[in-house]
């Protein structure tokens, strides 16, 4: 299966990898340099735009020492990228440190996961099947 990826920025637009050959996600990189001031959240762009295989979605995932070692994340995690989106892949980090966080050029700032997706017919109902569970939720079986 191929992911098509194209550099809109020729210069500092990084194409993804994958660290590793059984590694589920791709290592994106940010393509400019931007500060995230301690709170706030910012757009960064890779400068790369993707065709994904047909049946499939990529979704938007933070990187684990991003936010252990600096509380830097993907705010939308997971981020999702339909299959017939053509347009850059833009990644929002947010920042919950106590301090700015610089992303500068070539930084790995997320991964992309692909995934086959299921195309589903909506139906209205107005009686749903019972299970055990029924109704319980956030919180409901305890801890």
């Amino acid at each position: 299966m191929q992911l098509k990826v194209k550099r809109l920025d020729p210069i500092f637009s990084k194409l993804p990898t994958q660290a590793h050959p059984t590694d589920a996600g791709l290592d994106l990189y940010s393509s400019v340099n931007i500060d995230i001031p301690s709170g706030c959240a910012k757009l960064i762009s890779t400068g790369l735009a993707i065709e994904l295989p047909s049946g499939t979605e990529a979704q938007i995932r933070p990187r684990s020492g991003l936010a252990l070692k600096h509380n830097v994340t993907v705010l939308n995690s997971p981020g999702t990228i339909d299959e017939g989106y053509r347009g850059e892949v833009g990644i929002i980090l947010i920042n919950h440190g106590r301090t700015g966080f610089s992303v500068r050029r070539g930084m790995k700032i997320a991964q992309l996961v692909v995934k086959p997706t299921l195309v589903v017919e909506v139906a209205e109902t107005v009686t749903l099947s019972e299970t055990p569970r029924g109704q319980g939720g956030f919180g409901s079986t305890g801890t």
